[in-house]
């Protein structure tokens, strides 16, 4: 008899089974599409752990429903999913996963700029449709060189993402809620969300989610970027108004989108935005690497275990509640 009951509500990576299967009993959703919210509050009734996916809402409904909770861990590094204070107010810790994903998710962002921007797709697509009759009639793209990326939300993604573009020698300016006071080191520009938008030839979203950044990007501000503008999100859809991007991408109000998160996720198929010849879409693999996700999974695995035993998790979001060392 194990002594923990954990409730994982997605399928978990070997490298996280391995550190869980020890010491807990498990139920896993292992199917490809989310777990019924009526099944997940079952599931958790009698359980000690819940190893959470970012399909499911934990709040005050599914807590109650958990009596035995000692800790709730993720795999990510956004939560908004979640309902810290309703965890809190029931001394539950919980625990993201930061630190783990900068580099690869900058790496991403960048890969999808420069798809986009040499619309690397659309010349794949024409020689594989057996279209390819000269060189002459092919994408044509935009230069990176000398161009100004503008970056919305300058934290470690949006610093590993700086040092690409500058690389590829571009101008970087950005917005924060705040200065972050190292742009002479980071040789980068701070600029109002107004004239982030007004400037930049290619605008990249790596805020995280909440109330203050939902709907974020609107019909304002996509039409203060300029006709010939690359917009690129990372971030999370929601920070997105969908129909203002829409409307500008059919109107020409800007060029060209690339998006790797949608609201809604995943996009149905009839989605009108796939239909759209200036856009790319990725299904949000912004950490799906072997390694970021393995790194991913011990860390969470490694919080799970710590607050099954009533001891610190190691990057604890709400501090006030985490175990003692």
């Amino acid at each position: 008899m194990k002594p923990f009951k954990v409730v994982c509500t997605g399928t978990q990576l070997p490298a996280a089974l391995q550190m869980l299967e020890q010491e807990c009993e498990l139920k896993i959703w292992e199917h490809a599409y989310p777990i019924p919210r009526d099944l997940v509050l079952e599931w958790v009734a009698d359980a000690d752990g819940l190893f959470a996916t970012g399909s499911v809402r934990v709040d005050d409904e599914l807590l109650d429903k958990a009596p035995k909770l000692k800790v709730v861990s993720q795999a990510s590094v956004g939560y908004d999913n979640v309902d810290i204070a309703a965890c809190t107010s029931r001394g539950i810790p919980f625990s993201n996963t930061p630190g783990v994903l900068e580099e690869t998710t900058a790496d991403l962002t960048f890969g999808l700029l420069l798809s986009a921007v040499r619309r690397i797709h659309e010349g794949w697509e024409q020689v594989r449709s057996g279209n390819w009759k000269n060189n002459f009639d092919v994408p044509f793209g935009m230069d990176l060189f000398g161009k100004t990326l503008g970056i919305i939300g300058m934290g470690k993604i949006g610093v590993a993402v700086a040092k690409r573009a500058q690389a590829f020698g571009m101008q970087v300016i950005y917005s924060n809620r705040s200065r972050r006071g190292d742009e002479e080191q980071l040789q980068v520009t701070y600029a109002s969300l107004d004239d982030l938008l007004r400037q930049a030839d290619i605008v990249v979203v790596l805020v995280p989610l909440h109330e203050q950044t939902r709907g974020l990007m609107g019909t304002e501000q996509f039409r203060k970027m300029k006709p010939s503008a690359y917009f690129i999100n990372v971030a999370r859809g929601a920070v997105v108004d969908t129909d203002a991007l829409y409307h500008a991408l059919t109107k020409r109000e800007i060029a060209y989108a690339a998006l790797d998160v949608t609201d809604p996720e995943p996009l149905p198929a009839d989605h009108p935005l796939l239909g759209l010849r200036n856009v790319i879409i990725t299904p949000h693999v912004g950490s799906a690497t072997y390694e970021t996700r393995s790194r991913m999974a011990r860390l969470a695995a490694r919080n799970l275990m710590a607050g099954l035993h009533q001891k610190a998790l190691p990057t604890c979001v709400n501090q006030a509640v985490n175990y003692p060392e």
